[in-house]
């Protein structure tokens, strides 16, 4: 049997900082609709998208972030960057990139006195470049969707 990728297979880059994630999600939020006349289904009509998720980070991942913020001068002026999750496992590959990547702190604390877990941090990222997010090479949104924006 082939194997097949598992979230341990997964490689993170954050610009260009490798990190060890925790967790990580990434999701895109698609408004399209479906158009109607008198009621009834005729079409459908593109939306507005998004894109954001949260990656969560053991304390030594973090403390790379707390780096680049401090090089940067502070977490708020952190400039947006690209994100690219990446797995292989046998025949199966998988490369996610979200363009234009900001960060915000939200879960940045968490103590359990009688855990015994790693502490962990909580960043909630959002996509801002109109390159948005590409799947394995190929673009989420139309070529002329950006047109003029990039």
């Amino acid at each position: 049997m082939a194997a097949k990728i598992g979230g341990k297979n997964f490689d993170v880059t954050l610009g260009d900082l490798q990190v060890h994630v925790e967790s990580c999600t990434l999701d895109i939020t698609d408004n399209t609709a479906v158009a109607q006349t008198r009621g009834v289904p005729n079409g459908h009509v593109d939306g507005d998208v998004a894109a954001a998720g949260e990656i969560e980070l053991d304390t030594t991942n973090f403390n790379l972030v707390i780096e680049a913020a401090k090089t940067a001068g502070s977490f708020r002026e952190l400039e947006p960057f690209d994100v690219v999750f990446y797995a292989k496992a046998g025949d199966e590959e998988l490369r996610i990139e979200a363009f234009g990547c900001k960060l915000r702190l939200s879960s940045l604390l968490s103590i359990d006195p009688k855990g015994a877990e790693k502490n962990k941090h909580k960043i909630p990222y959002d996509v801002t470049s109109p390159d948005f997010v590409k799947i394995n090479g190929v673009p989420y949104l139309a070529a002329a969707e950006i047109e003029g924006l990039t």
